[in-house]
């Protein structure tokens, strides 16, 4: 028995999401099946990260156990043959028995790719979300500067997250933009169920000039999600992937990246 892991982009836009479900219409069923077919035996994933309905991901780690022998190249070239064109391997590898590619993740990495503009998406549609005020920068930046650091983020938490603590750190906020799009970039210990859409609630309310950014920490402080913005839509949020110990070399970075602006 071998342990392999796997680097996965992914469009969420047509998924309900990553984990399994009996209808069979998220990523985690297409990619078992794509991986059963090619093994010629049944598969069992765990993924680092699972993502909700709608969200996308560009470096995605799993790990499966097979008795197949297979080139590392084959897991890739011979797997993405039987998946669907939204799905993608990006990169194989053989990191050990014990790897675990969720327990061993020490980071998680997001992005959100926010248009804004007078007019909604279009080509983008379902890869971008969507503003049409302006935004201020610096105001944004001063609320994100807030929310940094080891909290009790259940101001942020979803009502149906599982999580046995709301207490997670967040390592940074980074926002930058190019042309008319904005690029949120979080990355912490781990996440609650629709943390960062929550954030993102938050930090374009402010943005917006709807609120200021001190209202930032008083959310937090608050400990309620009554007390936030509402929950900002899954379109334009991609998971960038885990973080591993070095020893492990897994890639941190995919060609799928470069085409996310900066």
């Amino acid at each position: 028995m071998t342990r392999i892991a796997l680097g996965l982009a992914y469009r969420g836009q047509d998924y309900l999401g990553w984990q399994s479900q009996p209808g069979g219409r998220t990523v985690q069923d297409r990619l078992e099946a794509a991986l059963s077919r090619f093994a010629d035996e049944p598969i069992r994933t765990v993924c680092a990260g699972r993502t909700d309905s709608g969200v996308h991901a560009l470096n995605q780690v799993v790990h499966f156990d097979t008795v197949r022998e297979r080139e590392l190249f084959s897991w890739v070239r011979g797997v993405n043959r039987y998946l669907p064109a939204d799905i993608a391997v990006q990169w194989s590898a053989m990191p050990g028995d014990s790897f675990h590619a969720r327990n061993l993740a020490r980071r998680r990495r997001y992005a959100y790719l926010l248009l804004e503009s007078p007019v909604r998406p279009s080509v983008e549609f379902g890869a971008s979300g969507w503003v049409f005020r302006p935004l201020d920068l610096s105001a944004m930046q001063a609320a994100a500067a807030l929310l940094v650091g080891e909290h009790d983020f259940s101001a942020f938490r979803a009502a149906e997250c599982q999580a046995l603590s709301p207490v997670k750190t967040l390592y940074s906020v980074h926002i930058g933009r190019r042309g008319a799009y904005w690029r949120f970039e979080f990355e912490a210990s781990a996440f609650l169920h629709h943390m960062v859409r929550n954030l993102m609630g938050v930090l374009l309310a402010v943005g917006q000039g709807g609120r200021s950014p001190a209202w930032a920490g008083e959310v937090l402080a608050s400990r309620s999600r009554e007390a936030a913005a509402p929950t900002f839509a899954p379109d334009g949020l991609y998971f960038l992937g885990p973080r591993y110990d070095e020893p492990l070399a897994l890639p941190t970075h995919t060609p799928a990246m470069d085409w996310l602006p900066a």
